[in-house]
Parts: C-alpha cells; structure tokens; sequence
C-alpha cells in the first residue's frame, strides 16, 4: 500500500518518529474533542431523552483494512490490544442494565437512554439508545482482528459489575456515574491513541467507534453536572477514596475503580507495550483532559438549567 500523504491525525508516513506521534495525538485531540463538539454533544442529549435516534456511521470499506496500515507499533502488540478491548466492549447489555437500575427511580428519561425499558417482570421490552450504539463497536473490532490476523478472535467477555443497592441511593448513583464517565473517557482516550498509529479504512472505522465514546462521556458528563451541581475535584477524590476502602474491607464487592484500571492494563496487553507505546498514551490522556477540564468550567448551574430544567432538589 502507498502510504496516505495526510489522513485523519494529519500528516502520515510509514515511519512516525515519537514527536510525530504526539503532534497526530494533538491534532485528533483538535479535530474530535474539542469544546464545540462537546458543547454540541451535550445539547443534544434533550432531544435524544425525548426522541432517542441511532447515529448513523458512515461508509467503510472494510476490503481495504490490512496490517499495513498500522504505524508505531506491532501487529501483535495491536491485535493484543484489540482483543482486550472486544472483551470489554462485549458485555454491553450487563453495563446498560446495571445504568439503567441505578437511575430509573429518579431519573427514568436517562434510565431509559442508557438502557431501555423493562415491564412488570423485569424483561427488557426496548433497549436504550446508548446501547444500540455501543453494541455496534464489538462486531467492528472483531472483524477489524480477523482482517489484520486471519483469525476470529477468541471472545471471553469481561463480567459487567452489576447493580447493587444501598442505603444512600444518591451516593451510589453518583459512585456509579463516576465510574461510568471514567471507562467512556477511558475509552475515548484510548481510541483516539490507536488512531493515531493507523491511516486509511482502519483509521475510519476506529473514528466511528470514538465518535460514539466522546458522544456518550459528553452526555454522562453533562447530565452528572446537572444532577450533582455540588461535585468538585475534593469531592470525587473522597468517593474513590471510600470506594478503596470498601473494596478492601468487603472483598465480594466488585472493583474499585483502580481495580478497573488494574484489569484493562492486563486486557490491553500493557506489558507488551513499548516504552514509547505507553508515553504516547499516557499523553493521550492528557491532552483529552485538558480539554474535558476547560470545557467542565463552563457546565454552570444556569446553562444545565436550561437544557434540563430546574434542578429536582430545588
């Protein structure tokens, strides 16, 4: 394959030396998380509360997808990191359920977006708009392993943490949002980083999968804001610090969040990584933070208001 002159990060050649890697990381830091498209994403989420509507992907040509269109890093590393990711990706429905019961009892327009309804019995009857869109990303990583290794991949899917009651309802909801904003940042960053080392159909199809992440941490994001005006850096500090504790005194109790970070290092086959693998994605998150954080400053009490009404404890 003749390597593309400019692709989705910008300028690509064969061989990207680590600064080449990092300014592709800025420049799909620029074109696919920035304050506009953020701001975009969150006024959307309204609409999508009342008149839930799939976000079409657009054309892939899936027959040109091949192994050289990776850059700056190995197939088996990258093919290791997709496997992982699959694993993750794979229990949608056990995420969306666990959202879903975590928010129905006062928030059941979001209850629904993330997961659907059920009737009298528990049986789903609709699923929710944010699953609809997340189950398109397992099919499309599989292939994307076949394509790049000629083998199917050898599914084992992670075990969604499931719902579990508590005293403090409120508390726990804003436990479990913490974490879920935390897995779709995750995942965006990670998306983005993996962008940034392939060009062409490849590339595409990961953009496709970032769209949706960025798409789906930017209305958790906003709407967590609107619900817990009062959350600050202190505060989501103490919540992990608890949730630390709890995990060590009750070791039933499934993960902390630095569990979950522990486990997607083993996933992600981060032991296989390069040095300058892992610097590019560490830079990853920081750049994505960056923005997220400017953005964070301008979630006011009035402008949420006005996208999803008076807040329901005043």
């Amino acid at each position: 394959m003749t390597p593309c002159s400019t692709d989705l990060a910008g300028e690509f050649d064969t061989y990207l030396s680590r600064l080449q890697i990092l300014k592709r990381i800025r420049q799909l830091t620029a074109r696919y998380v920035n304050e506009s498209i953020l701001r975009d994403r969150l006024e959307d989420l309204p609409t999508q509360l009342e008149y839930p509507t799939l976000r079409p992907w657009g054309a892939i040509d899936w027959r040109s997808v091949c192994p050289s269109q990776l850059v700056g890093i190995d197939l088996d590393v990258f093919c290791s990191l997709l496997l992982g990711t699959i694993n993750t990706e794979a229990p949608i429905r056990g995420y969306t359920q666990s959202s879903r019961q975590y928010l129905e009892k006062h928030y059941p327009a979001m209850a629904r977006f993330v997961g659907g309804q059920v009737d009298a019995s528990g049986k789903l009857i609709e699923i929710g708009l944010w699953e609809r869109e997340e189950k398109r990303h397992t099919p499309a990583l599989a292939k994307i392993y076949t394509l790049l290794s000629g083998e199917k991949p050898d599914i084992l899917p992670h075990v969604a943490r499931p719902y579990q009651p508590a005293m403090d309802p409120r508390e726990a909801l804003y436990r479990h949002g913490l974490h879920r904003v935390a897995t779709e940042y995750g995942a965006t960053c990670l998306y983005l980083w993996m962008m940034a080392h392939t060009t062409g159909a490849l590339q595409i199809v990961l953009a496709e999968l970032l769209i949706d992440e960025i798409n789906h941490m930017t209305k958790f994001w906003g709407f967590g804001m609107w619900v817990y005006p009062d959350s600050s850096a202190w505060k989501i500090g103490q919540t992990f610090s608890k949730t630390m504790l709890r995990k060590l005194r009750y070791r039933q109790t499934q993960g902390s969040l630095f569990h979950t970070l522990r486990r997607m290092m083993q996933e992600l086959a981060w032991q296989q990584w390069s040095l300058t693998n892992r610097l590019t994605f560490l830079y990853t998150f920081d750049q994505v933070m960056k923005v997220l954080w400017n953005w964070h400053h301008s979630l006011t009490p009035h402008y949420l208001e006005s996208l999803f009404g008076e807040h329901p404890e005043r």
